[in-house]
């Protein structure tokens, strides 16, 4: 791949995954207008994105969109956990402890990196980690709160995030060989059933008590769920995954601010320095163009009517930030 278009798809994929990211953040607003309970809620999220992203996978990739693979299916069994834990940790530990611990997904995506893939990590990437995290506790430093009673909800929110990063991890090897538009869709599919299971075991009704919480769900679907996650599965491909997972912390920043615009919900001068360090910390941590693309050659791989896609070879690069 040309010096040029590596240094246009590695752009794109970084745009991509940051709208995803803002998507994301928009969660809590329709979570907290859904006037369901928050297993049923995290149902619907993905039960109703479901026609959207199979209409898109068919029409993307046809009938092989719909056949289940092994990376797909983990990461739909991933989310699934991730969001049961992140509701746990919601119902058990402050907001802020929640949101805190559940953020530290990219130190696990890394250390995955490091110690099962055997990547290297420059100085650069550890510093640009290292802003994101400082950035994130910052951004909820104000409202954290040490409670010898919250450490189920607080263990619960740690748990979200390693589950969120296997998630992560499991949708860029899907998409090795699968189009964004499948693995979105089969990831769903899996954490819908999980789920829906979850909400009859756990919840009293399932079913939104007015118009005004069912478009809330409607928008938790669309935004959170199709924005949210298909963007983060198309970027995935031309974006080294350990870098990827920094840009998730810009999630934090968009429920942030979407709170100060829309629940007056004021930020204060140290939320404001947590953003501008997440921002520094992904400009110290971004990838050289070269080696991200060869992280996204998967991207490129040719499609054999026959035998599928044809996975070229991913030889380890050093990057600036953590390689994938």
């Amino acid at each position: 791949m040309t010096a040029p278009r590596a240094n246009g798809r590695l752009a794109l994929g970084v745009a991509t995954l940051t709208l995803g990211a803002l998507a994301m953040g928009a969660s809590v607003l329709f979570v907290r207008q859904a006037d369901v309970g928050p297993f049923a809620s995290a149902f619907w999220r993905v039960a109703l994105a479901l026609p959207v992203l199979a209409t898109w996978a068919a029409l993307a990739e046809g009938r092989r969109a719909f056949r289940m693979d092994g990376a797909s299916l983990a990461a739909g069994a991933f989310f699934a956990g991730d969001l049961f834990f992140w509701h746990l940790a919601i119902l058990g530990t402050t907001v802020a402890n929640a949101t805190a611990l559940a953020t530290t997904s990219p130190v696990w995506v890394t250390a995955f990196a490091v110690l099962v893939l055997r990547q290297k990590v420059t100085a650069a990437g550890w510093t640009g980690l290292g802003l994101c995290v400082a950035g994130a506790l910052a951004l909820v430093g104000q409202s954290w709160q040490f409670d010898p009673h919250h450490l189920p909800g607080d263990a619960a929110g740690l748990t979200t995030a390693v589950f969120f990063a296997c998630y992560f991890l499991a949708v860029g090897r899907a998409r090795r060989w699968r189009g964004a538009a499948s693995v979105s869709f089969l990831s769903a599919l899996v954490t819908t059933v999980i789920l829906l299971a979850v909400a009859l075991a756990l919840e009293p009704t399932l079913w939104p008590a007015s118009g005004h919480g069912l478009a809330a769900l409607l928008a938790l679907a669309l935004v959170s769920q199709v924005g949210g996650q298909g963007l983060m599965a198309v970027g995935l491909a031309s974006v080294p995954p350990a870098f990827g997972a920094l840009v998730f912390f810009l999630e934090v920043v968009s429920a942030a601010a979407l709170g100060a615009l829309l629940l007056e919900e004021p930020l204060f001068a140290l939320q404001i320095l947590g953003g501008a360090l997440i921002v520094a910390g992904l400009v110290v941590a971004r990838p050289k163009a070269a080696a991200a693309s060869t992280a996204g050659t998967a991207g490129d791989a040719r499609m054999s009517p026959r035998s599928g896609p044809q996975i070229p070879p991913n030889p380890a690069a050093e990057i600036d930030g953590p390689s994938p």
